[in-house]
């Protein structure tokens, strides 16, 4: 089975753009690799794991480069985070407002979905924690809404929806939010952790058994 990760620095995480995929370097060192590892581990050679994820993106970047990082791969399933950025850089005065996230999100969906008609697809929320680079919280709170839309999606083109803020809200009550978003965004080591998790273990309830 091949499944291609698809996202902005959440998704990236440093991943070495030079090297082949499959390679370990290839992963970045967040959820994509904390995936691997589990699923690697219950047969290495049934999966092929591509890390697609761009550092900065936002849902227009992802529709501009969709074809040469996802169509052409052709994938059996299609994992995307993506929406953070989309708020975050209106602090630039370079974000993405809601309708036109919904619309370009929308077409993402339904061009991939008539390219590649077999591609299974799978929708993760965007989360944030209120953390140390979130003081312009009003801005950064929105991401709530932002997350509501990807659930829409979700259900209005029947694809796969991971939540994820609940278990960061969660998990940050009990341990604060740094060790899991060291800036209210991008995941520590047990906030790849976390998210690599829910992941895995929605994957062999929805969608591995079928």
């Amino acid at each position: 089975m091949k499944i291609l990760f698809y996202g902005d620095s959440i998704t990236d995480m440093g991943r070495n753009r030079e090297v082949d995929v499959g390679n370990i370097f290839s992963y970045g060192a967040g959820y994509p690799y904390a995936v691997a590892c589990e699923l690697f581990k219950e047969d290495p050679n049934a999966y092929t794991l591509i890390n697609k994820g761009i550092s900065g993106n936002r849902t227009v970047d992802l529709y501009a480069r969709v074809k040469c990082d996802v169509w052409n791969f052709e994938p059996d399933l299609l994992s995307i985070l993506i929406g953070v950025n989309d708020v975050w850089h209106e602090q630039a005065g370079n974000g993405v407002e809601i309708d036109r996230f919904e619309k370009v999100y929308s077409m993402l969906i339904e061009d991939t979905k008539k390219r590649l008609p077999g591609t299974e697809i799978l929708l993760m929320e965007p989360f944030v924690l209120h953390g140390a680079a979130t003081e312009n919280w009003e801005l950064f709170k929105q991401v709530y809404d932002y997350a509501k839309v990807v659930k829409k999606l979700a259900d209005k083109y029947g694809l796969y929806f991971l939540p994820l803020q609940k278990k960061f809200d969660e998990a940050a009550e009990k341990y604060g939010p740094e060790p899991y978003l060291y800036d209210g965004v991008h995941p520590n080591v047990a906030g790849a952790k976390l998210i690599a998790d829910e992941w895995v273990d929605y994957f062999r309830k929805n969608i591995k058994k079928k």
